[in-house]
């Protein structure tokens, strides 16, 4: 059945005003803040030493995030679609718990198990390895809320691969190693690719897990995330919008790789 002309035109519309209300006006307004006092200004807000140091943070929990989840986004995307076994439903439901649980939670509950008084407070009190209020907090605190993007773009795509080619490499004497690094990861290397994409801009732009096992000091353990509520708290408007425009420009250009990776993936798998 058609649709009559006036809903297709009142639906069309209802979609572009609300996207327009809830992203293109606070985007719009937050580029136009920014850049009101010049670009000069914008320059200076984003290279100060406290900004420096956030993003060099951000850079480094960055850098230790996205190779943990993808050691272990692999394996158990391997394990998913390739085995059937008892408890596999609530392993599947386990990985997929960052997406139901609040961040704040995950926050709390890291302090409750790795604080100085919590399960594992023996490792900050005996050790004296600090990990909540310090740099390995936010790794936890990111590894988390992160878990499972590699693992959801891998697993469907191993499970649409099937197994054939890496039974044939088994009969013709390949090992497990060289079936893996041969035939497995690169048939699954746009998944991959495509979830670490996805973990990168996840921890770049994580605030409510972080800001709970962070002692927030600049310097120290300040994200770019936390140094802008930080200095829109202070009072300091602009450095705030002009910091979240460079973190809006890291999620644009992401944004633009997801596409491409899309682009590139769909004519890969496009038949000759």
């Amino acid at each position: 059945m058609t649709s009559l002309p006036w809903v297709r035109y009142l639906t069309r519309y209802a979609v572009v005003g609300y996207i327009a209300v809830m992203l293109v006006v606070p985007v719009t307004l937050i580029l136009w803040r920014t850049f009101r006092p010049g670009l000069g200004q914008f320059v200076d807000w984003i290279s100060t030493p406290a900004a420096i140091s956030a993003l060099n943070l951000s850079l480094l929990v960055v850098a230790i995030v996205v190779p943990l989840n993808v050691a272990f986004g692999i394996p158990t995307s391997l394990l998913m679609a390739r085995n059937r076994f008892r408890g596999r439903a609530v392993l599947q439901t386990i990985i997929d718990l960052p997406f139901a649980v609040s961040p704040i939670i995950v926050g709390v509950a890291l302090i409750v198990l790795w604080g100085s008084a919590g399960a594992f407070g023996f490792i900050e009190n005996n050790l004296g390895f600090k990990i909540i209020f310090g740099v390995p907090g936010i790794v936890l605190a990111s590894i988390f809320v992160t878990l499972p993007f590699v693992v959801r773009e891998v697993q469907p795509v191993l499970v649409e691969l099937g197994t054939e080619q890496e039974q044939a490499a088994a009969t013709l004497g390949s090992g497990w190693w060289q079936t893996f690094w041969r035939i497995t990861l690169p048939s699954i290397r746009w998944g991959l690719t495509y979830g670490i994409v996805l973990t990168t801009a996840r921890t770049l732009g994580e605030f409510g897990a972080v800001i709970m096992v962070s002692s927030n000091l600049p310097g120290e353990s300040q994200t770019l995330t936390l140094l802008v509520n930080d200095r829109y708290n202070r009072g300091a408007e602009y450095g705030a919008y002009a910091l979240s425009t460079l973190l809006m420009g890291v999620a644009v250009a992401f944004l633009v790789v997801k596409v491409i990776l899309l682009v590139r993936r769909a004519r890969a798998n496009a038949p000759a």
